[in-house]
């Protein structure tokens, strides 16, 4: 996935969002290593941030009556984190057809080491019919103020 993001980047496609992060102290486990958990802590934050980069607020999604949710996450653990580690928090949506889409993140440290690789399905949900969404790319493109960080273009 990192290299994939490097690939765009030189063949002049756009760089993917990224999000600052310090692993506090209180994150880690009783090896010094950032806790497990706190790796989709830092993908949450990250796919809200872009959200609300590109103007989706959480009470316009909750006013629509729709609300995003994960289905499934895979987390690839490639190097440790520890307190006081420097770290960008990657997102890029990826949209194929239908009523899910793919959110690949990459957490790299300042020297450009990939610590952990996630790639997380979603969709957008109805929250009264509860069921996902036929097209979450339409919903996304009417509350979006900017599209091009959410792969809508």
């Amino acid at each position: 996935m990192a290299e994939a993001e490097a690939a765009a980047a030189a063949a002049g496609g756009t760089a993917p969002f990224t999000v600052g992060v310090t692993v506090r102290g209180y994150e880690t486990d009783t090896q010094g290593h950032l806790n497990q958990a706190v790796y989709l802590q830092y993908a949450e934050h990250a796919r809200w941030s872009l959200l609300q980069a590109c103007g989706v607020r959480q009470s316009d999604l909750l006013a629509r009556g729709i609300g995003p949710v994960t289905i499934e996450t895979t987390i690839r653990y490639r190097r440790e984190l520890r307190a006081g580690d420097e770290v960008e928090v990657s997102c890029a949506f990826v949209w194929g057809e239908g009523r899910t889409f793919t959110v690949e993140q990459t957490v790299t440290k300042a020297d450009g080491t990939v610590a952990a690789e996630l790639t997380a399905v979603g969709g957008l949900l109805d929250l009264e019919k509860r069921k996902l969404l036929t097209d979450p790319r339409a919903a996304f493109r009417e509350l979006a103020a900017e599209t091009t960080a959410l792969g809508l273009g």
